[in-house]
């Protein structure tokens, strides 16, 4: 498995119905792609859930190379960077994916929450760790799934969920989930990944 998302931080007085209809007219293209898992289209707004940013940001958790690379270099992506230049794409090794009791329900929020992994802990007991974050956060109420990633490069985790109400109980930054396109959620891979 592996996580992506960028960012398009837009002006503080930029209509974010331009990018509700976006996504109500492109969303269900990526409602079959091969190789995603899910992507969340998410968007934050200024002022609304502690957001400081009018901001578009979609997640994907991958269940295949392939159908990243062939998203971000096959065309679909150029749509993106056409529009609004090309962003800076965030990737991070999968480490756990679980899904919580509203799986079946629409997810109404994400949360998005970036840490560094200090200096000087043993890799294993942070992985670790943020494995069971994950696992707590799936089995709380109102959780639609939970997953953890890292990348090696920033050492860097981040941790990700969705829920289906309001009021989700983690902490980080909260996303309006506008649609979600997940053709492959069945095929990520359940638990820990190593």
């Amino acid at each position: 498995m592996h996580a992506m998302q960028y960012e398009l931080t837009l002006p503080a007085d930029y209509d974010m119905d331009i990018i509700r209809d976006r996504v109500a007219r492109k969303g269900h293209l990526l409602d079959d792609w091969d190789g995603l898992g899910l992507k969340a289209y998410l968007m934050r707004e200024r002022g609304i859930d502690g957001s400081p940013v009018n901001q578009y940001a979609p997640f994907y958790l991958w269940d295949s190379p392939e159908g990243m690379n062939t998203f971000l270099w096959g065309g679909a992506f150029q749509g993106i960077a056409d529009d609004f230049g090309r962003p800076s794409v965030r990737q991070w090794a999968g480490l756990a994916y679980e899904e919580g009791g509203a799986v079946g329900h629409p997810a109404r929020v994400a949360v998005r929450r970036r840490q560094r992994v200090p200096d000087g802990v043993r890799l294993g007991e942070a992985m670790e760790d943020a494995v069971r974050e994950t696992q707590r956060s799936a089995a709380r109420d109102g959780a639609v799934l939970a997953a953890a990633a890292v990348d090696t490069s920033r050492w860097e985790l981040v941790h990700f969920s969705l829920w289906g109400h309001e009021a989700p109980k983690a902490e980080g930054d909260v996303f309006q989930v506008l649609h979600l396109s997940s053709p492959g959620r069945d095929r990520l891979p359940r638990g820990r990944r190593w």
